[in-house]
């Protein structure tokens, strides 16, 4: 039996006045509950970035030609790719690596669906619970 579980988290943070796409990314992204507060170096939002940029080519990237690109080592960005594979963000196709959807604004309604889907289940569940306690 596989289990997958993902870890959904959103933020609501001020957006940036400015239209600088750079300080609107890191706040999408940091909406998302993705890149956190140890990101200090951005090295999570750089790999994130390389993903989007690489959507055009929809071939996706490996860990080595992502450390390339971000200049890290392999170990930190596959580190990075873990958590953005847990939080639903990046799915990996053997040894290649991109976003799990082509645009922003279409992994914003995936990540509804996982979260509708989400509260159906435990609604499901709740009313069993209900059910089984008499309330």
């Amino acid at each position: 039996m596989i289990i997958r579980s993902n870890r959904i988290t959103i933020n609501r943070i001020r957006k940036p006045a400015a239209d600088n796409v750079n300080d609107e990314l890191q706040w999408f992204f940091d909406s998302l509950g993705i890149l956190g507060e140890r990101d200090k170096d951005k090295s999570c939002f750089r790999t994130a970035i390389v993903l989007l940029r690489s959507v055009k080519h929809g071939d996706g990237l490996t860990s080595d030609e992502i450390s390339e690109k971000v200049n890290l080592s392999r170990g930190t960005v596959v580190h990075h790719l873990n958590k953005l594979m847990k939080s639903g963000v990046v799915i990996n196709q053997g040894s290649r690596y991109m976003l799990r959807v082509d645009s922003l604004s279409n992994l914003v309604e995936e990540i509804e669906h996982d979260i509708y889907r989400t509260m159906e289940s435990l609604r499901d569940v709740a009313k069993e619970i209900d059910d089984r306690l008499e309330l």
